[in-house]
């Protein structure tokens, strides 16, 4: 299996996105998967769709969904960026809007392949469902997650990296870093967010897997470019350039 990088929540964040990129080549990996969101909240959306069509898997994340299908259900920052990411997208030169728009209709909601399953949300919501590292205390929750995974399920959605174990624990990447293995026992693996981290550190989080051993990785970049570029544009605004650098 080449060596992969596994990769979600992006939010049009072009300056984090080229930064894992470039992490990942000097890594030797030569494939990309991405589990969603690669819209919303960030001010480059068009030019990350673009990146992210050439990758072998893209999987659909909400973002994505509230761009192709408005709908209630989002608070209202997250409403002014999904309205202003509509227009950029629609906006384009015609071929170009068409080519995103097409693949944006395109991604699936779940893949699996080898008894690996990939999912934006959770094994039971694939494209909206929250798995939180607190839920490790709900025993009923996790065993409903875990009957749906065939052997390992990866995720994002939450923008907070780690592991959920069938055992409940939830291990994160300090407790793992010299990485993981694929053992006997069903795995949630939260790949983190590249855009926009909520686990208190700003640098991007992906993931690498190389046959079935695991790696999560941190790359720092500009956030002060990005910062500029979200605060210059009235329908994103400070919050979401104040949460960059947070990373909360």
């Amino acid at each position: 299996m080449a060596k992969t990088a596994i990769l979600s929540d992006i939010h049009g964040n072009l300056e984090a996105l080229e930064a894992v990129l470039h992490d990942a080549a000097g890594k030797s990996v030569t494939r990309f998967w991405c589990l969603g969101d690669i819209v919303g909240y960030g001010p480059n959306p068009n030019e990350c769709l673009d990146i992210c069509c050439d990758f072998e898997l893209c999987i659909l994340g909400n973002h994505e969904n509230g761009v192709l299908f408005p709908t209630e259900g989002f608070n209202s920052q997250a409403e002014r960026s999904m309205e202003w990411t509509r227009r950029q997208i629609l906006n384009s030169p015609p071929a170009r809007r068409d080519q995103r728009w097409s693949f944006l209709n395109r991604l699936p909601r779940v893949v699996q392949r080898e008894g690996l399953m990939f999912v934006h949300g959770s094994p039971v919501g694939p494209m909206s469902d929250y798995v939180f590292p607190e839920d490790i205390s709900n025993l009923r929750r996790l065993e409903r997650l875990f009957c749906l995974v065939p052997r390992i399920c990866f995720q994002g959605h939450t923008h907070i990296p780690g592991v959920f174990t069938t055992d409940a624990r939830f291990l994160t990447p300090t407790d793992l870093s010299d990485g993981f293995g694929l053992g006997e026992h069903k795995l949630m693996v939260n790949v983190g967010s590249v855009g926009q981290p909520r686990d208190g550190d700003p640098r991007a989080s992906y993931l690498i897997m190389d046959e079935d051993w695991f790696e999560f990785h941190r790359v720092a970049y500009n956030v002060e470019t990005t910062i500029e570029k979200v605060t210059a544009i009235p329908e994103l605004g400070p919050y979401l350039a104040n949460r960059l650098k947070q990373a909360k």
